[in-house]
Parts: C-alpha cells; structure tokens; sequence
C-alpha cells in the first residue's frame, strides 16, 4: 500500500500518461485491497462519465453496460457525490435491476464505488467489486479513497498543465499575428502613402466587411495574395 502511494504521489512531480496512472491505480486496488475487480470512470468533456481504466476484460464490460443501462454504482456515487455500497446484489436486484443481473453473471455479488472529487468538483469515480456478498472493510474502503483523492489531484494538475500550455500557445500565436500586422501595415503605408494608423484602420475595416480574420488579412498582404489596392479607401482612424 505504501508502495501505491509514492506511485500515485510520484505523477504530482512528473509528467504522466493519464491513462497509465489509473491503470495503475485500479489494478492497485486489486493487488493491495480486498476486491476481485476495480474500474474507474470519469467525466468526459460533454460531461458524461466514460470507462478510463479496468483491471480486467469482465470488469470493463460489467462497468460499459452500467454506462448503457444508465444506472449502477459508480454512476449513483458521481450522481451523489458520495460513497455508495451494496453488500448483496443477488438480494438487492431491484436497486438496480438491470445491472444487477449483469454483474452477478460476471462472478461480482458485492460492490464499493468511492468518488473521485476536489473541493466540490467530481471527476469520476472507482467500482470496486467482491465475488462474495459481504460488505468491504472499512479499512479498504478508506484506502480506496485515499487513492481516488491522489488520483483526482494528478488528472487536475494535468488538466491545469494542459490549459497553461494552450494559453501560452494562444498568446503566442497573437503575438506572431500582431508581428504580421505590423509588416503588412508597413507595406499598406508605403503603398499608398498612408499613415500606419491609417493602414491599420483600413485593415481593419477590411476584415470585418468580408468577415476576415484581421491575421489572415495581414498575412495575404505580406506574401502579395492580396494587393493593398483592393483595401478600399482609406479608413478614418478610430
């Protein structure tokens, strides 16, 4: 167990492959925990849970029809935002009457399922599941989590990453725009004798009338596509 925490701490410190970390953590679950099956869904960008890791075939397509018959435990605990159990699916079909059914074929008859959240925020959750009736120690149950919370903190440190780096990519590429904004105001300029407030005016008065970036316009003057003629009369400048 001590083991699972430096390797689910080591992604706070390292570049990670996400998918790797929660194969890792599910298929730690079952090594470390007593359960015969762990999966792991999260929250998909149009905000619907999706299968992320399992730590067996059987496991994958028990957690895929719990996603397909739209009801289960991990979907009750994302739902919830909170643990959710039940000790005796053979017993309890009706809770969920048709994953149930489902599990129970697959050898599961128990199941765990702990959230996966930050301060509010639930990302996904993790099933664990016993081939027995029986509730999980509690013991387990509170690893299990303490796992999920590590996890949660690694999938939000990268999604913070990723963001940062698309916003220095944003920021550069405007920086590279203006860069080119700049030469075509000097060639609007020296072409027709206008001032480079002017030229950038009618640039810009250009690229709204044909609904043209204002980048794209700049960038056609430069490799001579568009002729500073065609602009039309100067702009006023605003």
């Amino acid at each position: 167990m001590a083991q699972t925490f430096v390797d689910l701490a080591d992604t706070l410190v390292a570049d990670f492959d996400v998918v790797d970390v929660l194969t890792l953590l599910v298929d730690r679950c079952v090594d470390v925990l007593d359960v015969a099956a762990a999966g792991l869904m999260i929250v998909g960008a149009d905000g619907e849970l999706r299968v992320m890791a399992s730590s067996s075939e059987a496991m994958r397509v028990v957690e895929l029809f719990e996603l397909q018959s739209h009801e289960g435990p991990c979907l009750d605990c994302h739902r919830l935002g909170e643990p959710v159990s039940e000790p005796n699916l053979d017993e309890h079909r009706q809770r969920w009457p048709r994953f149930a059914p489902e599990a129970l074929a697959a050898g599961f008859r128990s199941v765990q399922a702990v959230p996966m959240r930050l301060r509010g925020t639930i990302l996904g959750a993790v099933n664990l599941f016993q081939i027995d009736a029986g509730d999980i120690r509690p013991a387990d149950v509170a690893a299990a989590q303490a796992f999920a919370d590590i996890a949660t903190i690694a999938l939000c440190q990268h999604r913070a990453a990723k963001e940062a780096q698309e916003l220095n990519e944003q920021l550069q590429t405007a920086l590279n725009s203006r860069i080119v904004i700049e030469q075509a105001k000097g060639v609007v300029a020296q072409s027709r004798g206008l001032s480079m407030e002017q030229s950038f005016a009618t640039m810009r008065r250009y690229s709204r009338d044909h609904n043209v970036r204002l980048g794209d316009v700049a960038g056609r003057l430069i490799d001579g596509t568009l002729s500073p003629a065609v602009l039309g009369p100067s702009a006023s400048i605003e």
